[in-house]
């Protein structure tokens, strides 16, 4: 039940007090109300136009930022005869299709539904809704995918392609019925139960089909499905805007790339490792070795956020801001004015010239602009601080050529050890200043010698 039915429904039984209580008429006037503001709100946040696909987020009918891989087609011009097709036109056509192979140039659905395309007309749906299609149904095809015709249905006034196999499996209703007696059940049809990764796209006219051949139907499809001849490469940066393709057809990587287009512009890289700056995460990888430019690759999910190009003798020049983002949207203009040209930051040990560059301001705590404490007391410029240099100790005998080295004073602890008493003399007895006579040695006596 949509709104409009909800609404039709509510406004009787407000009009219809006989046959309905208070209370019901309480609670359906509440709903009425709930209705109509959810209608309210929900106009002033997003709109979307269902004939051109024009997304606007306010009120004014500004065109939004949709992705332009999501925006509404240009029509084709193919003219194509009045007449009926026929039986033998019919065979014809769908042995000209089936099978046929092709490049997405929009991104593919899944589901039941599909997209639909008017002949020489307009896409469905597109803007906002099919972005919210993508998100709920999921990806059978990216832009740059090979796809396949695998099935091809002509009804009365449309065509119905089944691609990659289509959305739905085989079998799908017999895969759920078993037969069996006494013993255990078995299912009539056994598959592998893989979940169908395909799509559908449905090609309408206005009454009904006319006479078609196989170049006229791909004529019409061109602006979802190419099927010249191309290599994988040329198929995916077709979709692309200008200035992006003429990057990956030129080896060069932009910030905002995704991690196909990086491989697209330099494929598979020869190093690359998972880090973490902060909480964080981020994957690098380096293309190129020394001598010759290396590049390191920042990647944060699906998206390069910063590009460092390293050359011999040269600073490393260091990109952060996003490039691709703007040429992705809209009609591939950028949504913001041009930035400057690119800034090379210098990093490593930098030299200062003092003759033409000032000083770097010594390390501090405090913030930009900041004032500490004490700083108006403070005179001058800090300068380091030099400490005075220790002379060496002398040592004795190390200059035996030179003048003999002094001797040192005769220490006091000499006459104090000799004024000391010796042991067994009587303390009290009181000491002589003069000096004490010293004794004469005896002479030996003579030996007897015998007569």
């Amino acid at each position: 039940m949509n709104k409009a039915t909800a609404v039709e429904e509510a406004i009787p039984a407000l009009l219809c007090p006989a046959k309905t209580s208070t209370a019901r008429r309480v609670t359906v006037g509440c709903f009425l109300a709930m209705v109509l503001a959810a209608g309210s709100v929900a106009a002033q946040v997003i709109t979307v136009d269902t004939k051109t696909g024009v997304v606007t987020n306010s009120t004014n009918g500004q065109p939004g930022t949709t992705d332009r891989r999501y925006q509404q087609i240009q029509p084709t011009h193919v003219p194509f005869s009045k007449t009926e097709l026929d039986a033998k036109t019919r065979l014809d056509l769908i042995r000209a299709l089936n099978s046929e192979q092709g490049f997405a140039m929009r991104p593919f659905p899944r589901g039941h539904k599909g997209l639909t395309l008017a002949a020489n007309g307009k896409l469905d749906p597109a803007g906002d809704r099919y972005l919210s299609m993508i998100i709920a149904e999921g990806v059978s095809a990216k832009p740059g995918d090979r796809l396949v015709l695998t099935d091809v249905k002509i009804e009365k006034n449309h065509i119905v392609f089944e691609l990659n196999g289509g959305p739905e499996g085989k079998h799908r209703f017999l895969r759920h019925i078993q037969v069996g007696g006494v013993g255990p059940t078995a299912p009539i049809v056994r598959d592998a139960d893989q979940e169908p990764m395909g799509a559908r796209l449905t090609l309408t006219f206005e009454n009904r089909v006319p006479e078609l051949s196989g170049a006229d139907v791909k004529a019409l499809l061109a602006p979802l499905i190419s099927f010249d001849v191309k290599t994988p490469i040329q198929a995916f940066t077709d979709t692309l805007p200008d200035k992006l393709k003429d990057a990956i057809l030129g080896h060069q990587v932009l910030v905002g790339m995704s991690t196909e287009m990086v491989i697209f512009a330099k494929g598979q890289p020869e190093t690359k490792f998972h880090e973490m700056e902060g909480n964080m995460p981020f994957d690098e990888w380096i293309y190129g070795k020394a001598p010759k430019d290396v590049e390191f690759v920042r990647f944060n999910g699906n998206r390069v956020i910063r590009l460092e190009i390293a050359k011999m003798g040269k600073a490393p020049a260091i990109f952060t801001k996003d490039e691709v983002d703007g040429l992705m949207r809209t009609d591939g203009t950028p949504l913001l004015p041009a930035a400057e040209p690119r800034a090379i930051e210098q990093v490593g040990d930098v030299e200062r010239n003092p003759d033409t560059q000032a000083p770097a301001a010594p390390p501090t705590l405090a913030g930009p602009g900041e004032k500490m404490p004490g700083d108006d007391q403070r005179e001058g410029q800090m300068r380091p601080v030099i400490f005075p240099k220790a002379k060496p100790v002398p040592q004795p005998g190390a200059n035996p050529d030179g003048e003999p080295d002094a001797q040192p004073p005769a220490s006091s602890s000499a006459p104090a050890r000799a004024q000391q008493p010796a042991p067994g003399a009587d303390a009290s007895q009181p000491k002589s200043s003069a000096p004490q006579p010293q004794p004469q040695p005896q002479p030996a006596p003579a030996a007897s010698q015998s007569n």
